[in-house]
């Protein structure tokens, strides 16, 4: 029972192969299976006319033979003399009068049984026209008709032609085609099923082809196929033909990025700086200014943030996003870090390091950036309460930091996205509880740029611990 459902989830219902295969092999089956059944009734009624054809022969002919006999016999015997003439191993012929007397009949009724004969001789009534009767286990072609002769009605002819042998050598033949259209009917089913894979091979590799490209390759990205169909050929033209309008669409974006936050932030940072000169000369200003003012800082310090992410993403788009690599001591680094993080935050946060001196070649800054916006994170997704915790380990060629926390955690079917830009699990959090959602996608960025590697694994109520990998 688990084979059965383990391949039934292999198999796709709904898959262009197994229609065209289901397809083709149905319209296969109904053809061989006509032709199967026209020759199967053509035969029978070759069979059967072929019968009643000699039953008729035999009719016509006893008078001509009684009427030749009974010129040089009696007529009776002459009539006895041409039905034992006429009768073999499967025609039987008997001759009665109006009130049932048998003037004559065939003497050798070897290959039918006494009740057999006795039901057969019974029947007062039979067909003018030869037809077949099943009688027991035995099929036979009955015919009934007056005989005369020389004008004269010496009685009622009764034939019976006994066609089981060939009867049952017909269904046995019969059954052999079936078997063997239903062999052939499967053995096409595979083979077709095969060809239908192969033809479809083109749009697997095409499919394999658009499945490794990234939004990094898709300036550069060509479908090319050599053996495959014109029609595929031309699909892929067009994935080709709409490639390239999505790098057009994605340079032009990124530029628009670029530049709309490289023109806002200068302001912007113009208009914070006199908020902050402002604030700081706060004697004249009164309760309701102050808070104003205040509420202006820092909304103007938020959108600066966010301008200076996306100017980061826009650079590391277009590849001028540099890195200063170098090899440094995390442990330094890390509790810069934490120094740094506790000035503007009250959490607890505690530092576990499994060596006195791990190295690893990073960008000292972009790092600092990284672990920052990781224990942000950690802040605004965990209760006041609880601890963030730092953790970091040397494993072979390889340094790890973890960032863990105990706080709501992150549903699994987020967890694969959270590090794309603008992502948010809960788009009912403001800016101020939830981010802008390009904080995780910065984090990926540069710890990528760095040559390692960043991930994530999380349980709801439990919290959520993120591992940054780097080379040593």
């Amino acid at each position: 029972m688990n084979k059965i459902r383990g391949l039934s989830r292999k198999i796709d219902l709904f898959s262009l192969r197994l229609r065209l295969t289901i397809g083709i092999g149905v319209v296969s089956a109904l053809g061989n299976g006509s032709i199967a059944i026209w020759m199967s009734w053509k035969m029978q009624q070759i069979l059967i006319n072929s019968q009643k054809n000699h039953v008729e022969q035999i009719a016509a002919r006893l008078p001509d033979d009684v009427k030749l006999y009974s010129e040089m016999i009696p007529l009776e015997t002459g009539l006895q003399k041409a039905i034992n003439n006429l009768t073999n191993t499967n025609s039987f012929l008997w001759v009665q009068k109006p009130n049932r007397q048998i003037l004559a009949q065939s003497t050798k009724w070897h290959s039918l049984s006494d009740s057999t004969v006795a039901e057969l001789m019974s029947k007062s009534e039979m067909p003018i026209k030869p037809e077949v009767y099943k009688i027991g286990q035995r099929y036979f072609v009955l015919y009934g008709g007056s005989l005369q002769v020389e004008g004269k009605v010496l009685g009622k002819l009764f034939i019976v032609q006994d066609m089981t042998h060939e009867q049952t050598m017909f269904l046995a033949m019969v059954q052999t085609l079936w078997i063997a259209s239903i062999l052939v009917i499967i053995v096409i089913t595979l083979v077709i099923a095969y060809y239908v894979k192969f033809s479809l091979q083109p749009l697997r590799q095409l499919n394999q082809m658009t499945e490794v490209i990234s939004a990094k390759d898709i300036a550069q990205a060509q479908l090319h196929l050599d053996h495959a169909p014109s029609e595929v050929k031309e699909l892929a033209q067009t994935f080709n033909m709409l490639l390239s309008r999505l790098s057009q669409s994605w340079e032009q974006e990124r530029q628009f990025v670029s530049n709309v936050s490289h023109e806002l932030r200068t302001p912007l940072t113009i208009v914070h700086g006199y908020l902050q000169s402002v604030l700081r000369r706060q004697n004249n200003l009164t309760e309701t200014q102050k808070e104003a003012l205040e509420t202006a800082a820092s909304e103007a310090e938020h959108t600066i943030s966010l301008l200076k992410n996306l100017l980061d993403l826009a650079r590391a788009d277009s590849g001028y996003l540099h890195f200063q690599i170098e090899s440094c001591v995390l442990n330094d680094l890390v509790a810069e870090v934490v120094g740094m993080a506790k000035n503007y935050s009250e959490r607890t946060i505690q530092v576990e390091v499994q060596a006195s001196c791990i190295r690893a070649k990073v960008d000292y800054n972009r790092l600092k950036q990284v672990l920052l916006n990781l224990i942000d994170n950690a802040i605004k997704y965990s209760e006041p309460n609880t601890p963030i915790i730092l953790k970091l380990n040397q494993q072979q060629n390889q340094a790890t930091i973890q960032v863990c926390d105990r706080g709501y955690g992150i549903p699994l079917q987020h967890q694969s996205r959270i590090f794309e830009r603008f992502y948010r699990v809960d788009e009912a959090r403001n800016h101020t509880t939830g981010g802008s959602g390009l904080g995780l996608s910065i984090v990926k960025t540069l710890v990528e740029g760095m040559g390692g590697s960043v991930t994530v694994h999380s349980k709801l109520g439990e919290g959520s611990v993120f591992t940054v990998t780097l080379p040593i």
